[in-house]
């Protein structure tokens, strides 16, 4: 007889991502620098750290409940969706030495890009873990999901890859303010309207 070796749980692998998303959110917050004095005029100094820092930490969060309203729909794993999750895993790791370097040098295109080039590493790694749980999940509600996410991913993407082609040539800070617009007027958005 072949057996089918069992791969994982969707539980498991839930537990595992918010383990891991815990920890990168939390590393943002200790990348902050600390003001040179501790007053009003040390904080204001510190702005775009904490810009850097809010816009970072909300994409991610709503990185992560885009995953979780999905949840519901899986059934199973494969050892693609295992390894899709590593590689988006990995990327969002990066996130807070991303952060930190467009939180000291916000309007330094090279820097923008990198962190750009991270954002857009990111997405791409969790549309390839949404289509490795399509490939094993069958139904037409993760079909359609996905055919919904594809929509406004679409804006999305080439938002970002907008502002990356901004940041690079005359202005440097467009990465990080196409990320502050996908997030207010496209993710966070299609959170409250499914």
């Amino acid at each position: 007889m072949n057996k089918q070796p069992q791969i994982m749980e969707k539980e498991r692998l839930g537990a595992f991502i918010d383990a891991v998303l815990a920890i990168v959110m939390t590393i943002l917050v200790l990348e902050l620098e600390k003001p040179k004095t501790f007053d009003v005029q040390g904080l204001w100094e510190l702005r775009t750290n904490f810009l850097a820092y809010a816009i970072s930490f909300f994409w991610l969060g709503a990185m992560w409940a885009n995953i979780h309203a999905a949840s519901h729909l899986i059934q199973k794993i494969s050892q693609k969706t295992v390894w899709a999750t590593i590689v988006m895993l990995f990327f969002s790791s990066l996130f807070p030495y991303a952060t930190q370097l467009i939180a000291t040098h916000f309007t330094n295109g090279t820097m923008q890009a990198f962190y750009g080039v991270i954002v857009l590493l990111i997405t791409f790694s969790v549309l390839w873990y949404y289509r490795t749980l399509e490939e094993v999940n069958d139904g037409t509600e993760m079909y359609g999901l996905n055919a919904d996410r594809q929509k406004w991913l679409t804006w999305d993407i080439g938002i970002k890859i907008l502002g990356l082609i901004l940041s690079l040539t005359i202005f440097p800070a467009g990465v990080g303010i196409s990320v502050l617009v996908t997030l207010l007027f496209i993710v966070i958005p299609k959170q409250f309207n499914p």
